[in-house]
């Protein structure tokens, strides 16, 4: 079945390779980035490609791109919110400057879409968004990935609850939650350093170092694979609310139950003793 699916950040990673599967299965995209050039140069020509050049920071232009695609194409199907970056650094490194600049790409950026797509879904009755996270939205065991470990905690947040909050109106929603994956991820385009590190923080640097020099064209996750299951997911019309993609992120996210499972029988006789009448 043919669908339009919109997808941001467009122009490199899984956002490219979400463009060239779903045109190569014959859907409609919108494929948004910031230069409308940059995006063209990657992604090439195509009948049923809208190119659009997007601040997802501010409304209006968010808003002009999902107009413009329901005015070329009739309607939305699928929205893959997968714009965002990586901010390196520990938290008293970073500036308010640099933590809120990654706040503003990684979920109001992606809030804005959501804000301003669903009203066309709720009037169709029908829709599905695919929220791109990260396995570091799941467990925030990573020294120097706190500031962008919030915003991919952030985004697990929202998207549980729109989950429930669209569900009357027949839409769904899915958080993926990638693991390492060979893309320019690690790279200075999608990268981001504090601007004053602080020498003191060892494991900060040791854990920049490995993901830069020793991680950065390693990865073990295919990206093709990795957006063929998300397209799979959503073509199965059951999608779940959380869509691991990886064995790496299979395993963390499996740790990471374990652990706080763990903390909750520990600490249970303390954390249950805090009610009325209880001694």
């Amino acid at each position: 079945m043919k669908k339009t699916w919109f997808i941001t950040g467009a122009s490199q990673g899984l956002g490219l390779e979400f463009v060239a599967q779903l045109l190569a299965a014959g859907h409609n995209v919108a494929a948004t980035s910031r230069t409308i050039a940059g995006l063209e140069k990657a992604a090439g020509t195509h009948p049923n490609l809208l190119p659009l050049q997007v601040n997802l920071t501010d409304e209006s232009s968010v808003e002009t791109a999902v107009s413009d695609t329901v005015a070329k194409f009739g309607a939305i199907d699928v929205v893959v919110n997968n714009a965002g970056y990586g901010q390196l650094g520990a938290l008293e490194e970073l500036t308010d400057a640099e933590a809120r600049a990654n706040f503003d790409v990684n979920v109001f950026g992606a809030l804005n879409v959501i804000r301003k797509v669903l009203p066309h879904l709720r009037k169709q009755g029908s829709g599905h968004i695919f929220n791109v996270a990260s396995v570091g939205g799941y467990t925030g065991a990573f020294p120097g990935w706190g500031v962008y470990c919030a915003t991919k905690f952030a985004m697990v947040g929202f998207t549980e609850s729109l989950s429930y909050e669209v569900a009357e109106f027949g839409v769904k929603a899915t958080v993926v939650l990638p693991g390492y994956f060979r893309t320019n991820f690690l790279k200075g385009t999608s990268l981001a350093v504090p601007e004053t590190p602080i020498a003191e923080y060892t494991a900060v640097r040791k854990s920049e170092n490995m993901h830069t020099e020793d991680i950065d064209g390693n990865q073990g996750g295919d990206p093709v694979k990795g957006v063929a299951a998300v397209i799979e997911a959503e073509a199965s019309g059951k999608a779940p609310l959380y869509l691991f993609l990886g064995a790496d992120a299979v395993g963390m996210a499996r740790q990471k139950n374990e652990f706080v499972n763990n903390e909750i029988l520990a600490w249970e006789a303390l954390s249950t003793a805090t009610g009325f009448g209880e001694n």
